[in-house]
């Protein structure tokens, strides 16, 4: 009989803290847009498209360091994960170019890749008994979401008194930093289960998931996923700085210290990583208690509406704080069900590699939505045909999520 593991383990408390620090740094990056823009005259689309790299090999990353985690051990694809990221952030630092920046970025995006969810929520996942796992996938998550709040004000404040190229470096040594966790993060092993889990290789389990229209049909519902969220990561610290005025936003959030547009940006990305602490844990709870692909479905559908009338109707200081609630309560959302769908139907032992699959389809779509902002916004002035895109490809995925089969394959080891 399986032994009753407590929620909070050095496990969790571990993998939390590397999420929010990753995520904290990656949240960042649209503070820089303007920046780097006006010092170096570069178009808004090529830095669009630096960042775009980054998601794009973000999701190249994340199924080769579940890989390498499943081969060599958590701890070393972390500590591979967390040179790579540095060294993307140190390049950034001096990068002269677009193309230079661009290549950069795939280094960046490596690294969040071998910090990030696919490898953190694997080792979470098997350390956590079976009745606290969904929730333990959405603290992870939220941690995650800390990172936000704290990302992009953090670089605000540091834009502030040092120049851009210094802030990355400060960045490169806060992800070296994640490594000094590393003693903690060890997931005890479950001898019970291990008979079960050698009779299954890699290439059968990849093979099973495959052939599974369900795997396919998760893989492109985590598409809109991706688009939206790194749309707005990238792009709506800008797009708030251009479209409220300086006096209407000092005029209603003076108070709390917002008194210029590019403030309010920043504080809009962090604002979205504070309701979505709420809004993953709020997920991983129910996550335990309802299906997960209606819960999925429903909130696809929650953004869907919730950019459609935002961008419907006038975009003031107080519409940006709202959407950015709205929205955050719904942010990543998706990754403590979308995983712990993922564990339940093909079993835990190769969660990190299948997981990274799917998380490619996220990062496609995240790679199209930051590149096609800043294309489009060079083409037509605003973002505003890419908002739609972001809705439309939201309302797909809350559509394919329904005819999944939320059954564990056949002969998969079952996560619940």
């Amino acid at each position: 009989m399986e032994t009753r593991t407590p929620l909070f383990t050095p496990v969790l408390i571990t993998g939390c803290l590397i999420i929010l620090i990753s995520f904290a740094v990656r949240a960042s990056f649209g503070v820089f847009q303007i920046p780097i823009a006006e010092e170096y005259g570069w178009l808004r689309s090529e830095f669009s498209f630096a960042i775009a790299i980054q998601n794009l090999f973000w999701g190249i990353g994340q199924p080769i360091f579940g890989a390498i985690a499943e081969k060599i051990g958590d701890r070393k694809a972390i500590i591979i994960g967390a040179f790579t990221y540095a060294a993307g952030l140190v390049w950034s630092g001096y990068a002269l170019s677009p193309a230079s920046m661009q290549a950069a970025e795939m280094f960046v995006g490596f690294g969040i890749a071998g910090t990030g969810f696919g490898v953190i929520l694997a080792v979470v996942g098997r350390a956590s008994s079976d009745e606290n796992r969904s929730m333990s996938l959405a603290i992870t998550t939220a941690a995650g979401s800390a990172g936000q709040v704290v990302g992009a004000p953090l670089a605000e404040g540091l834009l502030g008194v040092m120049p851009w190229q210094s802030v990355f470096l400060v960045f490169a040594v806060l992800i070296l930093a994640t490594i000094l966790f590393l003693p903690f993060m060890r997931a005890p092993s479950r001898p019970e289960k291990a008979a079960e889990l050698v009779e299954q290789t890699l290439g059968a389990a990849l093979k099973k998931a495959v052939r599974d229209p369900s795997f396919g049909l998760i893989f492109i519902g985590f598409f809109s996923c991706g688009y939206q969220l790194a749309f707005i990561t990238a792009h709506f610290p800008a797009f708030v700085t251009e479209l409220c005025s300086p006096v209407a936003a000092g005029g209603i959030l003076a108070n709390i210290g917002v008194t210029t547009t590019s403030a309010l940006g920043a504080i809009s990305i962090s604002l979205i990583g504070l309701f979505n602490i709420v809004g993953t844990l709020v997920a991983g709870w129910l996550g335990n208690k309802y299906s997960k692909k209606y819960l999925l479905a429903g909130i696809y559908t929650g953004r869907t509406i919730a950019a459609a009338l935002f961008i419907m109707l006038p975009i003031t200081p107080m519409s940006v704080l709202i959407f950015s609630a709205v929205m955050g309560a719904l942010w990543l959302a998706t990754v403590p069900l979308t995983s712990g769908l993922i564990a339940h139907l093909y079993g835990l032992r190769y969660m990190g590699t299948l997981y990274g699959i799917v998380f490619f389809s996220h990062q496609l779509g995240g790679f199209m939505g930051v590149w096609l902002g800043g294309r489009f916004y060079d083409a037509y002035g605003d973002y505003t045909l890419v908002w739609w895109i972001g809705v439309g490809v939201g309302a797909l995925s809350a559509l394919v999520h329904l005819p999944i089969r939320e059954k564990p394959a056949a002969k998969a080891v079952p996560a619940e």
